[in-house]
């Protein structure tokens, strides 16, 4: 690789830093108020952003395939906030010349009211072992939702990944349930000041 996982790493946090983290006053999803709020979409949904995730993502799940003696079969999870994310792990994946590419999914809030009513699209199917993703976790509910919605369908979550962990009771909810969480950043990098 031209570029090391460092210099990449160091890379996607000064483009989170600058595109993702806003200060003032912001209400969170859960209710809670909040002086700051990492909005992931404006780095995730870029070209270069994406492209950096898709590296950072796709060497964590590799890594973690190796250490833990498994194979993992496909990433995704809950729409909206983790779609990107998986898409970019999948197509570097792809790029990287992987002899078994790393599939794409999605779980839907709610299961499809027409045509084939599925809770999961894309390329899930029972009996895979995959590895969950989402750009954010605060509270652990969507991608305990993630969790959830493979299990029901048949698959097996060997992990769950993000980009960013808020620190903020997340991590534990999901660990608590048996599934261990793995993240690129913690919310401490995001909020640091950069040296000048």
């Amino acid at each position: 690789m031209k570029d090391s996982l460092d210099t990449l790493r160091a890379e996607l946090l000064a483009l989170l830093r600058a595109k993702s983290v806003f200060y003032g006053d912001f209400t969170l999803s859960s209710g809670r108020k909040s002086n700051y709020y990492i909005d992931c979409r404006l780095t995730t949904l870029d070209g270069r952003g994406a492209w950096l995730i898709g590296q950072l993502m796709r060497a964590l799940v590799r890594r973690e395939e190796r250490s833990r003696n498994l194979r993992i079969d496909a990433v995704g999870g809950l729409t909206l906030g983790a779609d990107p994310v998986a898409l970019a792990t999948g197509m570097v994946s792809c790029q990287a010349g992987d002899a078994e590419p790393l599939r794409v999914f999605c779980v839907r809030k709610a299961p499809k009211g027409h045509g084939q009513t599925r809770l999961i699209e894309g390329n899930f199917k029972p009996g895979d072992t995959v590895a969950v993703v989402d750009d954010v976790v605060t509270s652990g509910d969507s991608t305990i939702a993630a969790l959830n919605a493979v299990v029901k369908e048949g698959g097996r979550v060997a992990f769950a990944a993000v980009l960013v962990d808020r620190q903020e009771g997340g991590r534990e909810k999901i660990e608590a349930l048996g599934c261990p969480l793995l993240s690129l950043f913690q919310r401490d990098e995001l909020l640091a000041r950069p040296a000048a």
